[in-house]
């Protein structure tokens, strides 16, 4: 870029939200450093690229500067601070930002959907119920955001009725997605059924999650006839193999999922995300079943293949306003022996209460030195649970979020 470009904000603005864009995070921020008379505007790039990117936390953390500015938070800011917290999901960072929002947005639409939306994904649906409750006349997105919030937190019943209470005008795709996988979080067969029989035009999203449904509760002949219908008139979805893929591992088939693997690797073969979680899944689905030298040769071949290694698990949890990570079996921490210690503890008193670890769960083979037990009670989501342990004897209330799925037996 020109040097006499360098001072045009409108341009290092545009740049910035470019480069996220791109996933390069590190070149945007250089720019953004680079930049020395910042705006609200170009603070609102850096922050949306953040969340883009999956990292939430440094979205928030921008707040501060913004502050320090004196700027003071506008329509488009509150809203992207706003995302940042349901990707994050720590209802002590919810309250927070909305503690920052300017009082006269409160009644912007768009920005009590957000808060819906938001609140559902921290787990607070009573605050996202208060939300939608004051809202004279819901719009589409209002009805679509409480939905999903139930649907997120396990009460696919009360998506249900409220479904069925949105008028029926105001229904779209978006709509129809939420309450199935309300459905599909909910193992409720019939209503799912009801109300995909009842959908006037199906398309690729609401097929697909139709097939999330069935594939979690190993109806997986109906899931095929579904995308073997859908693929008579439209081109492969990859979602749809891949919940069916989901579904087999999770009921250990490890034949079925290698019959669907193959199959993508055959319709998908260009999609390297795609088939890199497609290889995971089939990886520990033989792990599952104990195959662990074929569970290692996939591994291989998928790093061989793919050129690509596994995103690593993480857990956050809060303390005290400060966010802290765990990764499996993490040593990091300056507490970790105590942490691991108590973690150890409490797997004890599982056990002596009748828990049975499953170690289907167990995704490589053991070492002399290890245990099922000792394994799975180090992973991300127990070491953020002991370590509240670790600091209170009794604590009132412990939150974890992750960037991946909470395995079975966590």
């Amino acid at each position: 870029m020109p040097k006499h470009f360098h001072n045009n904000n409108v341009l290092l603005t545009s740049a910035i939200d470019m480069l996220m864009k791109f996933d390069d995070v590190q070149s945007a921020e250089k720019l953004f450093r680079m930049i020395e008379k910042k705006n609200i505007v170009t603070f609102g790039a850096m922050m949306n690229g953040y969340n883009i990117n999956n990292e939430p936390l440094k979205c928030l953390q921008l707040l501060e500067d913004i502050k320090q500015h004196g700027f003071i938070l506008n329509e488009c800011v509150s809203i992207i601070l706003i995302n940042a917290c349901a990707r994050l999901g720590m209802i002590s960072k919810c309250q927070l930002i909305i503690d920052q929002v300017p009082s006269y947005l409160y009644n912007n639409q768009q920005i009590r959907n957000s808060l819906i939306h938001m609140w559902g994904k921290a787990g607070s649906v009573e605050n996202a119920q208060k939300i939608f409750q004051s809202i004279d006349n819901p719009d589409v997105v209002t009805y679509n955001a409480m939905i999903n919030a139930y649907g997120l937190n396990h009460m696919g019943l009360e998506a249900v009725d409220l479904y069925r209470k949105m008028p029926h005008h105001l229904r779209d795709e978006v709509t129809y997605v939420c309450v199935l996988n309300g459905c599909s979080h909910s193992g409720l067969l019939n209503e799912a059924h009801s109300i995909f029989n009842e959908i006037p035009q199906k398309n690729k999203q609401v097929i697909a999650t139709m097939v999330d449904c069935l594939s979690r509760l190993y109806i997986f002949d109906e899931a095929q006839k579904l995308i073997d219908d859908y693929e008579k008139s439209n081109p492969p979805s990859p979602v749809m193999y891949t919940a069916i893929l989901s579904g087999a591992r999770n009921s250990h088939q490890h034949i079925l999922s290698k019959k669907i693997y193959d199959r993508m690797k055959i319709l998908f073969p260009d999609e390297k995300e795609t088939l890199k979680s497609g290889s995971i899944l089939l990886c520990n689905t033989y792990s599952s079943v104990g195959d662990y030298q074929e569970a290692v040769n996939i591994r291989s071949k998928r790093i061989r293949e793919l050129g690509i290694k596994v995103k690593p698990g993480v857990s956050w949890t809060e303390f005290n306003g400060e966010i802290l990570e765990f990764k499996v079996n993490d040593r990091s921490h300056p507490q970790s022996k105590e942490i691991h210690a108590k973690a150890k503890y409490i797997s004890g008193v599982l056990i002596k209460y009748g828990y049975n670890y499953d170690s289907s769960w167990i995704t490589r083979p053991l070492r002399e030195d290890e245990t099922i037990e000792s394994v799975l009670c180090t992973h991300s989501e127990q070491l953020a649970i002991a370590y509240h342990f670790v600091q209170q004897e009794n604590p009132k209330f412990i939150q974890i979020t992750k960037n991946l799925r909470v395995c079975g037996n966590c």
